[in-house]
């Protein structure tokens, strides 16, 4: 029999969600609900600051969009890290051949 999913609860923005979470991935469930609370929190108080009271669903809203922008500029970096690491690696590999020539 499979393993059924335990239920967390974790607090965000002052509720509480009770949430599935597959064995051994609770820590990382809760590093991701502190992470989406901290956000939620400062678009909050950056919104009273402006004299703006908003609703929890914006406030998801923004902070899913500002949290899905982070992740693709860092995808975009990674792509072009992995891109860099090819070039260099052919270059390398170009040297090495250079060299096992001379040798011979």
């Amino acid at each position: 029999m499979a393993n059924s999913p335990k239920i967390l609860a974790l607090t965000i923005m002052d509720r509480e969600y009770r949430v599935n979470c597959p064995e051994g991935a609770e820590e990382e469930l809760r590093k991701s609900a502190r992470y989406l609370d901290e956000k939620m929190q400062e678009i909050r108080q950056a919104s009273s600051r402006a004299g703006k009271v908003l609703g929890a669903d914006r406030i998801a809203v923004i902070a899913a969009l500002n949290i899905t922008h982070q992740m693709l500029e860092s995808e975009a970096g990674n792509t072009q890290i992995n891109a860099d690491l090819e070039r260099l690696n052919k270059r390398i590999d170009g040297l090495l051949d250079e060299d096992s020539q001379l040798e011979l």
